[in-house]
């Protein structure tokens, strides 16, 4: 297997909810992966398609690449994922960290999901640390990048890491760590594991949110761009100083709009609610009675 080997890479940002899924693939043999693909949920009506999964496979059909993996950054909050599609249509097998399990034991009270493993059985591929894999002929790593969540991880391959949540553009920072499990310290540890790559590196983004002063959106940096320019962790920030940022910026921010629909989803590996005796499915929503 070559190592040297670098990806073609596809990006397809969804606006309404600013995330960024990836078609990566190997141009010799032509096998692929779908990086953190979004289902197209309306909350307000309830409505369900696949309009967007179904772009990315329409990619992948004209290129002639054979979509193999699915792989999740960590249980997102903010959209649902199409995983699950993508693996009836493609054969493809759902990767994500292994510490997803924690995500999962924290998650299963709070919608009281009383299948759910707690394990990670749901997902075919729980990755650690340092692990490495083979697609055709490109060498994945996967590197534990918790903070945001616990089970955040970053795919890296040739001179691309693909970093979930952890690192957003330069001018609007970094993820935030107030989740169930996130930890702003953690967070910043994380992120100088990714900023100690090579200058040259190149970060792909799963989110952009269009930084005030800025008129477009963009979800591609370096290394050497973050280190000199990442408003929360430029040179000069340390951790103390980054966590009372991150804290304090931290509470003034709202729930994501889908966090309740989509983390019960995200954590059973995308799979919807079996639908009841009308064929009807329901996502819960937990009430919260405030005094």
């Amino acid at each position: 297997m070559s190592t040297d080997v670098k990806p073609h890479i596809r990006d397809f940002f969804h606006e309404p909810d600013n995330t960024v899924s990836y078609l990566v693939a190997d141009p010799q043999t032509r096998q692929a992966v779908v990086i953190d693909p979004v289902l197209d949920f309306d909350a307000a009506s309830g409505e369900v398609h696949w309009s967007w999964a179904e772009k990315i496979l329409d990619c992948a059909i004209r290129e002639d690449w054979n979509i193999v993996r699915v792989l999740e950054t960590h249980a997102h909050a903010d959209h649902l994922s199409a995983a699950p599609w993508f693996r009836e249509k493609t054969g493809a097998r759902i990767g994500i960290g292994e510490h997803i399990a924690k995500v999962q034991r924290i998650f299963k009270p709070v919608f009281n999901l009383s299948e759910l493993s707690g394990k990670g059985e749901e997902f075919d591929d729980l990755f650690t640390d340092g692990q490495q894999f083979s697609v055709g002929n490109l060498s994945f790593r996967v590197m534990h990048t918790p903070g945001h969540t616990p089970a955040c991880i970053c795919y890296c391959v040739a001179d691309a890491v693909f970093t979930g949540d952890t690192l957003f553009m330069p001018d609007y920072g970094t993820a935030r760590a107030d989740f169930p499990g996130g930890d702003a310290a953690t967070l910043y540890q994380s992120i100088q594991k990714i900023l100690a790559l090579p200058d040259e590196t190149r970060l792909f983004l799963c989110h952009d949110y269009k930084a005030p002063g800025r008129d477009k959106f963009i979800w591609q940096s370096t290394v050497a761009e973050q280190k000199k320019y990442n408003i929360h962790v430029h040179e000069g920030i340390d951790e103390k100083a980054f966590v009372a940022m991150r804290e304090r910026r931290d509470a003034t921010l709202a729930a994501p709009t889908l966090l309740l629909s989509s983390i019960q989803v995200n954590i059973q590996a995308g799979e919807l609610p079996e639908a009841d005796e009308a064929g009807v499915r329901y996502l819960k929503l937990p009430l919260k009675f405030k005094n």
